[in-house]
């Protein structure tokens, strides 16, 4: 390679040329040997090359299973991807990470020594511990972010500040770690809903998407959640779902054309309006039920496609706190004195919010009680102050006045009202009419977009609720 071009400009070249986002997994298991040694492992790999070529966008092998045979399983490895065709990439599956003079002792033998062309690393001791990995830009660097194993949760998905997962603040800073355009992530295909939020997170990384098949990730789902509006920028590995096949050759051709069918279908020319943060909140939502797709009579009396019955969060309190973490992403940007809950959907979500951020909350009641204090709110407050209005969602605005109304009249003020959910039916108008300014988390289309785009919903009932939506 020569000048500026990268990895990435090789891979994509590649994809492109053949129109496969396949990638070849080398994993000679023992069990599929003749014999388990190093000469064996070498001949399975030659031969998984030599019958898988023509469709794979990239091979990858893993180097444990040649490391397991010692000083002849690295002459093997190394023979291994020197068989491999020069137009086509090789990933070492390596996960290698360490700092200093060690680090760059890994670099020198997986990138001069065995011929790789990228390689897997983890990003668990910082940035200097890849920065041997990523001096040359021809090399590439794919760092693991959201793994496909079942203990990945362990640690992956702990909320930094309160707000975001932890693969997703690695997803950002790996975007700008890419100075030299050739740094990708590892995402497991099994987590849809992380392989969106990452996207999201990194919208110009290329992405290598374990999981497919024998661990059970569906393809048609990891492709609508990761790839870029270009159709690029994520490959998918496959090793035993091949290696294991009657025809090899014909089989990797099968999956090769089974990807370019669903990338054919997909709507990539409509991205995620959703920030990164908001993608796994919006994806937690409709797999708690908090929104249900159908035949739902309203309060109106109209018959909607879409229902929201946020009141289920209070039975869900891992997803309750990260609705309030993403209200009060939204609070920082307002001035008021105390979080005055809307009974009954509002109360557990402010009570959330007030617990985390530390805010007063207060609540005016729906019933005035004929007996004791009479208080039309609830909580401690001083007249004068102003009171920032928590509800679930929104349709018209037309409810909220109510309850306004009771705040003012013990004297506070208000100027804002925050939601979760604004679903488009004029609140947003209606309320700026009066003088209050709407805020909400999500608008109901950007949810009804990503879930679309992400696989979660049909199509049809994605413009069965747009119509809806536009009467």
């Amino acid at each position: 390679m020569t000048g500026t071009s990268t990895f990435f400009t090789r891979l994509s070249e590649r994809v492109q040329s053949i129109d496969s986002l396949l990638c070849v997994g080398l994993d000679p298991h023992a069990k599929q040997l003749p014999e388990p040694t190093a000469g064996a492992a070498l001949d399975f790999c030659k031969g998984m090359i030599e019958e898988t070529h023509e469709s794979a966008c990239a091979f990858k092998p893993n180097t444990a299973f040649f490391e397991q045979y010692g000083a002849a399983g690295w002459e093997a490895l190394r023979e291994v991807i020197a068989f491999v065709p020069d137009d086509v990439p090789v990933i070492l599956d390596a996960k290698r990470g360490d700092i200093a003079s060690t680090a760059e002792a890994y670099a020198r033998a997986l990138f001069d020594t065995m011929g790789a062309d990228a390689v897997t690393a983890s990003p668990f001791l910082g940035h200097d511990s890849l920065e041997p990995f990523l001096r040359d830009p021809a090399k590439g660097v794919f760092i693991l972010c959201k793994t496909s194993n079942p203990g990945a949760d362990d640690l992956q998905t702990l909320l930094v500040d309160s707000f975001e997962p932890l693969y997703v603040r690695l997803a950002r800073t790996a975007q700008m770690w890419n100075e030299l355009g050739n740094i990708g992530l590892v995402v497991g295909a099994t987590d849809p809903s992380a392989l969106a939020a990452v996207r999201a997170a990194a919208p110009d990384l290329w992405l290598l998407a374990p999981g497919v098949g024998a661990q059970g990730g569906s393809l048609e789902t990891a492709l609508h959640a990761g790839l870029r509006p270009d159709g690029l920028g994520m490959i998918i590995p496959v090793s035993r779902g091949i290696s294991s096949a009657r025809d090899r050759r014909a089989q990797a051709a099968q999956l090769c054309e089974k990807i370019q069918h669903i990338r054919g279908s997909l709507p990539s020319s409509r991205p995620s309006k959703l920030p990164a943060h908001l993608v796994e909140l919006a994806d937690g939502l409709l797999d708690a039920g908090c929104v249900r797709f159908g035949s739902f009579e309203l309060k109106s009396g109209k018959i909607s496609p879409i229902y929201i019955d946020l009141r289920l969060l209070a039975s869900y309190p891992a997803l309750l706190a990260r609705v309030a973490a993403a209200y009060r992403s939204r609070m920082d940007e307002l001035k008021f004195d105390r979080l005055a809950a809307l009974p009954y959907a509002g109360l557990p979500i402010t009570t959330a919010l007030s617990l985390q951020s530390e805010q007063p909350m207060i609540y005016p009641r729906k019933e005035v009680k004929a007996y004791g204090t009479r208080a039309k709110v609830e909580g401690h407050y001083e007249s004068g102050e102003t009171a920032l209005v928590i509800d679930d969602l929104v349709t018209t605005g037309g409810s909220k006045f109510e309850a306004i109304d009771r705040l003012k009249e013990v004297g506070l003020r208000v100027t804002d009202v925050l939601v979760l959910i604004d679903r488009q039916s004029g609140a947003r108008e209606t309320l700026a009419e009066a003088g209050y300014r709407l805020h909400a988390v999500f608008e109901l289309t950007d949810l009804i977009d990503h879930w679309e785009q992400t696989g979660k919903i049909s199509t049809v009932q994605a413009a069965a609720v747009r119509e809806f939506l536009e009467r």
